[in-house]
C-alpha cells in the first residue's frame, strides 16, 4: 500500500510515517500543499492523508483540485477543528474521510486501511494460493499450517503478487507498491527481497521469475 502524508508539522508527519511503515505501508511525506499536488500527479497513492492547514496551498484547495481532477487516491483529511460543521465542510470538498486531531494512531491505521480497500477493486479478506494464505488486515501469512515470519517489505511484496491473481507484476510495480520515493530503482532491492521471500515460503516454489518481465505467483500445484 502506498500512502502520501501531507502535514506541515514535521515531527508529527515523520512520526505518522514511521508508524505506518511499521504497519507495512510505503509512505512519502510532504509539508506543503503544492508539493502534495506534485506528488499526487506523479505517483498513484492508495490513500492521501491531508492536513487542512497546509502552507503554500491550503489543504482545502488541494482536496478540491484532486477531487476535480478525479484523482484515484482516497483522501483522509486531518484538522484540529472538530465541529460537525467542519467535518461536513471537509467531506463536501471531496474528502473520503475526516479525522480530527488529536487522534488515536490505531484509528488512523484502521481508517487508512478501510479507504485503501475502496481505492481498488474489492479483494477477498484472505488471499490464498494452494496451501498459502495471507490475511492483509491481520498481517499474517501461513503456508501449510506454518506461520511465516515476514518483514514488512516481504509481506507487501507477497500481498501484491497474490492480489495480482497470477498476472505478471514488474519489479517497478513492486517497488512502487512496497517502497517509498527514497528507494533507488537501480538497486537489486526487489530481487533481494524476492530471494528472501522464496526462502521463507519454502518448497514447492511459488514465485516465478519471468525474464525481463517481472514476477508472478505460479499456477496452483
Amino acid at each position: 500500500m502506498r500512502v502520501l502524508i501531507a502535514e506541515d508539522h514535521e515531527r508529527l508527519a515523520e512520526a505518522i510515517a514511521a508508524g505506518l511503515r511499521e504497519e507495512g505501508m510505503a509512505v512519502d511525506v510532504v509539508f506543503g500543499g503544492n508539493d502534495a499536488l506534485d506528488h499526487a500527479a506523479l505517483t498513484r497513492y492508495d490513500v492521501i492523508v491531508l492536513d487542512r492547514d497546509l502552507p503554500g496551498l491550503h489543504g482545502d484547495e488541494v482536496c478540491r483540485v484532486l477531487a476535480a481532477g478525479r484523482c484515484p487516491s482516497r483522501m483522509l483529511m486531518l484538522t484540529a477543528a472538530s465541529t460537525i460543521g467542519d467535518r461536513v465542510e471537509g467531506l463536501g470538498l471531496g474528502a473520503d474521510d475526516y479525522l480530527p486531531k488529536p487522534f488515536d494512531f490505531a484509528e488512523l491505521v484502521a481508517r487508512i486501511r478501510a479507504l485503501a480497500r475502496r481505492a481498488v477493486a474489492p479483494l477477498p479478506p484472505t488471499l490464498t494460493h494452494g496451501d498459502l494464505s495471507v490475511d492483509p488486515a491481520r498481517r499474517v501469512a501461513i503456508r501449510a499450517g506454518r506461520r511465516l515470519a515476514l518483514t514488512p517489505k516481504e509481506f507487501a511484496v507477497l500481498e501484491s503478487l497474490l492480489a495480482a491473481g497470477g498476472a505478471l507484476v514488474t519489479a517497478e510495480e513492486l517497488l512502487e507498491r512496497a517502497w517509498d520515493e527514497n528507494a533507488d530503482s537501480f538497486t537489486t532491492t526487489v530481487k533481494t527481497t524476492i530471494g528472501r521471500l522464496r526462502a521463507k515460503l519454502g518448497d514447492p516454489p511459488l514465485i516465478q521469475t519471468v525474464r525481463e518481465g517481472g514476477y508472478r505467483i505460479g499456477a496452483t500445484p
